[in-house]
């Protein structure tokens, strides 16, 4: 098989995954969360309006201030949002997945097992 064969047998595969599957669910529920989209938009605003306000010569500092503590506001609501947090919670769990494969790609192309045992053997190339 050609490399790039076997390259998009593992993706048909990884795609199966939970993990990957969880990803998808929770991408969808991020995008359809009406609440957390007002909130990332608002914040958006916010940041355009605060670069606006700080590249003046004549900077408005309580305006700043104004804007500052919206911007931290916003920041709190968007990362306590559940749909937030369960989507940056799979993210990892798929960052990891990902990397583990990464890894035991390296392992076979040069021999050299990976230092350091996680005791999680799921992020494991093997050593037993």
């Amino acid at each position: 098989m050609e490399i790039f064969e076997l390259a998009a047998e593992l993706g048909r595969k990884l795609k199966d995954d939970p993990r990957l599957i969880a990803l998808e669910a929770a991408k969808a529920a991020y995008e359809k969360d009406p609440q957390l989209q007002k909130y990332l938009l608002e914040y958006d605003v916010q940041q355009k309006a605060m670069q606006r306000e700080v590249a003046k010569p004549e900077r408005d500092l309580n305006f700043i201030e104004v804007i500052q503590k919206r911007i931290d506001e916003l920041y709190t609501l968007i990362t306590e949002n559940p749909a937030f947090a369960e989507l940056n919670r799979v993210q990892e769990e798929v960052n990891e997945l990902m990397n583990s494969v990464n890894q035991t790609i390296m392992t076979q192309i040069t021999g050299e097992e990976p230092s350091g045992c996680t005791h999680n053997c799921s992020t494991c190339g093997g050593c037993h």
